[in-house]
């Protein structure tokens, strides 16, 4: 019985041997399992992130473009009755007799047009007798100096240059003296 026994231990290891297989692989398969329930759990945040992220991008570059619309718009509506302005100047003229009456309306209306524009920010460079300036200023062409105080200075100006909000949006262009 001794040598029953033996072969009966012998044919229950391998049983108890299977079994704690099995548990690891139960395990095993509930680690991978919770592994893949996280890694799709990350994938579904990331997807919802990078969408969320388009929809922002998108959305702001709308609004945007809408806010440089929009701020065309308020220039041109203010400038409205500047034009409105000019077109009763330009029908006064065709029936008038009197030059000076005319100068005076034109007059009137560039300088409500100036205004309107000041308003916005522009401001027009004086540039004038003052030493050329590379950053402000386009020299067309040199000429000699007709007095030596006025070498390396604007002579003349022949296209005004301007600023928006203290920001050059158009370089004068300019004559200088050597």
């Amino acid at each position: 019985m001794s040598e029953q026994e033996n072969n009966n231990e012998t044919i229950q290891d391998p049983i108890e041997d299977n079994t704690t297989e099995n548990q690891e692989e139960t395990i095993e398969l509930s680690v991978e399992e919770k592994l893949s329930a996280e890694l799709a759990e990350s994938k579904d945040k990331y997807i919802r992130l990078s969408a969320e992220f388009d929809n922002y991008r998108k959305r702001t570059s709308k609004e945007r473009v809408e806010l440089i619309q929009s701020a065309g718009k308020d220039v041109i509506t203010k400038l409205l009755s500047t034009v409105d302005d000019f077109d009763r100047a330009l029908k006064a003229m065709e029936t008038a007799t009197d030059v000076e009456s005319i100068k005076t309306g034109i007059d009137i209306v560039n300088n409500k047009f100036r205004q309107t524009l000041e308003q916005q920010g522009l401001k027009e460079m004086d540039v004038l007798g003052k030493e050329f300036d590379a950053d402000l200023q386009e020299a067309i062409t040199a000429i000699p100096s007709p007095t030596p105080d006025l070498k390396n200075k604007v002579i003349d100006v022949i296209e005004k240059g301007y600023y928006l909000n203290d920001k050059v949006i158009r370089h004068a262009k300019v004559i200088i003296g050597q």
